[in-house]
């Protein structure tokens, strides 16, 4: 990291101790640690350290308000050479990956909180005061995960809102920070905070563990700070089952619609929210004759059982027009065995 960076670090910090607020110095190192990240040094953190004016302590601790303390685990120490770890018979290796490069740093961070006005320690001492989560656009193909927090001392209210992508596996693709009344714009419905901490804890690790994965430009720069606001919710449910299923008591009464509402449980997965017309010309022409075997009762019930679904999902007429062209060709799909995968067609043949 350039002399010029340490500098202009310096000065950012200065102009914030005259601020006094802990928001705006979390966001600044939020934007920092990406920047710190995508260098992929530690350079400035070093001279960070090494620099003992209150700007420097000031960065170090809105940095560790930032960073929790399970990083340190797989962190290498401060005087390890750049780009490796030790493991047990202190031999370097290479650095393990997803380790922040701050981890090392962040005793240095805690220490020069203690050393600073009262304000900065709250920084990351927050309250989550309400949770909320929904449908992004009409189809669901993005949701948002909505988190108000407020500091210890009761100022500077903020809402996290991440949205999720749907389509592409449940990716966190965008992330930004507003006052509460940014919630007057979204149509979210109430959750309970430790599912939409889940939610958005989950996102941030299917995006990690995609290659390549496209998201805002603007993402990384929030990306930090949203991670810590998660984490500071008690509790979060990873993984949670959305209750959109569960709130479903429309089922026809026809034979076979259970059966056929089990398949298309199963094949809407963890993302129930997302459903368009794509979505159900897929599930009915393509899915279900490749993955799914079914009695002939619930192939019959199927077109009504995913109508019922449809209105419960907020009975858009162009998705029900969609079932209705596609549904008729539901029965000769279902019959057409060169349609079927591997593993359906074994399981044909254990299947009585």
């Amino acid at each position: 990291m350039s002399t010029t960076a340490f500098d202009t670090t310096i000065n950012q910090a200065r102009d914030l101790l005259r601020w006094r607020s802990p928001l705006r110095t979390e966001l600044w190192a939020a934007r920092l640690t990406a920047d710190l990240e995508a260098a992929g040094d530690d350079g400035l953190l070093a001279q960070l350290v090494r620099d003992d004016r209150t700007e420097a302590r000031l960065t170090l601790a809105a940095l560790a308000a930032l960073h929790p303390i399970e990083d340190e685990a797989t962190a290498p120490p401060p005087d390890t050479a750049e780009g490796e770890t030790t493991d047990g018979d202190d031999t370097p290796t290479d650095s393990p990956a997803g380790t922040s490069v701050f981890a090392p740093y962040r005793q240095a961070g805690v220490e020069a909180t203690g050393s600073l006005a009262g304000w900065v320690a709250r920084m990351g001492q927050v309250t989550c005061d309400g949770a909320w989560y929904g449908p992004a656009d009409r189809y669901g193909e993005q949701t948002l995960a909505a988190l108000a927090f407020r500091y210890a001392d009761g100022k500077e209210p903020h809402l996290l809102v991440v949205a999720i992508d749907q389509v592409h596996g449940g990716l966190a693709v965008d992330a930004v920070v507003e006052e509460p009344k940014f919630l007057d714009d979204l149509d979210l419905a109430p959750t309970d905070p430790g599912v939409v901490a889940g939610r958005i804890l989950d996102a941030f690790e299917v995006t990690d563990l995609v290659l390549g994965a496209e998201v805002a430009e603007t993402l990384p720069a929030v990306r930090p700070l949203a991670l810590s606001r998660a984490r500071a919710v008690p509790d979060p449910v990873r993984h949670p089952v959305d209750d959109l299923i569960t709130r479903f008591h429309d089922l026809p009464d026809l034979p076979g619609a259970r059966e056929a509402f089990e398949k298309l449980v199963e094949f809407l997965g963890d993302r129930p929210l997302w459903w368009s017309p794509a979505r159900v010309t897929r599930f009915l022409t393509s899915w279900l004759p490749r993955e799914a075997i079914l009695s002939d009762a619930a192939v019959a019930a199927m077109p009504d059982v995913v109508r019922a679904w449809t209105r419960h999902h907020g009975d858009h007429p162009e998705i029900l027009r969609r079932i209705d062209e596609d549904a008729p060709h539901l029965p000769a799909l279902m019959a057409d065995d060169s349609l079927a995968s591997l593993g359906k067609r074994i399981a044909q043949q254990h299947h009585p």
